[in-house]
């Protein structure tokens, strides 16, 4: 399996916006996002990375296929949902850089994909002069029901990669869950790292 990462920046991410848009809605459907999404949703939410100059779209390609992704543009650019809880903890959205989703399919998880991903979002943050990287989590309780026997919390990855889960730090960001008829506010606990 030879899988080529690539990498887009500002308007060049528009022409990888369809197979984003169809990653995130399927892997997203999994524990813990349990995401009910729709193409004309994702249309909206992802052209916000490709309007923004800083924007950038980390690629991993098998062949022609698109197998994974992950995007990131400065917090200031991303939802109403992002900037407020940051400046709540104490952060000036201005200096922060966003990671927004990693995705990728189920067969190329554990090759090593997930660090890329973190090394090439941290270089577009860095070529900018951000001080700080963020994302947030969704946050489900330990017995939800539709939590998988074999589920690994990804929090490990991201400790090593240098992120700090900050629990005093959270935000709200509201989705429709598989099975439901409405969209529910979700916690969303940020992680932190200090870009040197």
């Amino acid at each position: 399996m030879t899988v080529r990462i690539a990498r887009a920046v500002g308007a060049g991410i528009a022409a990888h916006l369809e197979a984003l848009a169809a990653l995130r809605i399927r892997v997203f459907r999994e524990f813990p996002y349990l995401y009910d999404g729709t193409l004309e949703y994702e249309r909206r939410y992802l052209a916000r990375y490709a309007g923004s100059p800083h924007g950038v779209i980390v690629l991993a390609v098998d062949g022609d296929a698109v197998v994974g992704a992950s995007t990131a543009l400065p917090a200031a650019h991303h939802s109403d949902e992002i900037a407020p809880a940051l400046a709540r903890g104490g952060l000036d959205p201005a200096t922060v850089f966003y990671f927004g989703e990693s995705v990728l399919e189920p067969a190329y998880r554990g090759r090593g994909l997930g660090g890329a991903f973190f090394a090439e979002r941290e270089q577009q943050a860095r070529a900018h002069g951000y001080r700080f990287a963020a994302f947030c989590a969704v946050e489900r309780p330990a017995d939800h029901a539709a939590r998988p026997f074999d589920y690994r919390p990804p929090g490990g990855l991201w400790q090593r990669h240098g992120f700090v889960r900050r629990a005093d730090l959270v935000g709200e960001m509201s989705w429709r869950d598989r099975g439901d008829i409405d969209e529910t506010a979700k916690p969303m606990v940020f992680w932190i790292k200090e870009l040197s």
